[in-house]
């Protein structure tokens, strides 16, 4: 995300815009802001955002004329996580707040205890905002995780705490 926050460097409120694209997925062609397929107002990002409509328009009119931006922000997309609605559709969300994100190997150790503890997968996201210290993986599960399988996850390697949800 350095090229992002590059891209915007003395420009701290178009940044915040960019960094909300961004975060939600919103991709942006020619200027104009969508997510998957549906448009999104100038307006509706600047409320988001905190920040005028028009800082909105210098945003994503700089996302499109900067080619190193533009190759970003043209190929986001949106995706469901069914985190929130786990419950209600016969789910368990497991959230993993790892001790360093870098190290690799974390969604391979907590899978494997997932695997091996007979649990259908039915989503697994690393969501990484740019800022290593707030990453963290959420798996959603059919089913109940059976109490044996979470002091297993806690022990697994680069695990710092587990959320169950």
């Amino acid at each position: 995300m350095d090229c992002v926050k590059e891209g915007f460097i003395g420009l701290p409120s178009q940044e915040r815009v960019a960094m909300l694209l961004l975060r939600h997925g919103i991709r942006v062609e020619n200027g104009t802001a969508y997510c998957n397929d549906i448009e999104q107002s100038d307006a509706a990002i600047a409320r988001a955002a905190g920040v005028d409509r028009r800082v909105v328009r210098s945003a994503l009119d700089r996302i499109s004329a900067v080619p190193e931006l533009d190759k970003v922000f043209s190929k986001l997309q949106s995706m469901l996580l069914l985190a929130d609605v786990a419950p209600r559709i016969g789910c368990t969300t497991v959230e993993i707040i790892p001790t360093d994100a870098t190290m690799p190997g974390i969604l391979a150790g907590v899978m494997d205890i997932v695997y091996r503890g007979g649990l259908s997968v039915r989503q697994a996201v690393v969501d990484d905002p740019g800022v290593r210290t707030d990453s963290h993986l959420i798996i959603v599960v059919d089913g109940q995780i059976p109490p044996e399988l979470l002091p297993m996850i806690k022990q697994s390697r680069g695990v710092l705490s587990v959320i169950l949800r």
